[in-house]
């Protein structure tokens, strides 16, 4: 019985340690944005996101991926320390694309365990 209680508090004093480890949140008050209706001659639109550290260790972002070729993503190089902002600018290039889009950038970094979603929409007029 003594084992059981102390291998227990063995996994309970391990798990405490483990959540008590510093490290870098990817966060953003806006994931999501909408052009509305733009018109194909007037060539590519951007939208810039902040994205926040909410952590305790500076954030890298370490690759961005577009899910199309017509969207290319720029974004900050260097670490973004706990409690600071960095950006990350889409542009869509509407260009033969005339019909209702939706657009997602895949955002990998040492915040998140997989991706963090950013999302464009709108719909391309002649």
């Amino acid at each position: 019985m003594k084992q059981i209680i102390f291998i227990f508090m063995a996994i309970l004093l391990a798990t405490g340690m483990a959540s008590a480890e510093k490290k870098a949140v990817i966060s953003a008050k806006e994931t999501s944005y909408d052009f509305g209706t733009i018109k194909e001659a007037d060539g590519k639109v951007s939208h810039t996101f902040k994205i926040e550290n909410t952590g305790d260790k500076p954030l890298v972002i370490t690759r961005v991926i577009a899910s199309c070729g017509c969207t290319t993503p720029e974004w900050t190089k260097e670490p973004i320390a706990p409690g600071k902002t960095g950006e990350i600018t889409i542009t869509y290039n509407p260009k033969g694309r005339v019909a209702p889009f939706t657009k997602t950038v895949s955002v990998y970094s040492n915040g998140k365990v997989g991706s963090f979603i950013l999302t464009i929409r709108g719909v391309v007029e002649e």
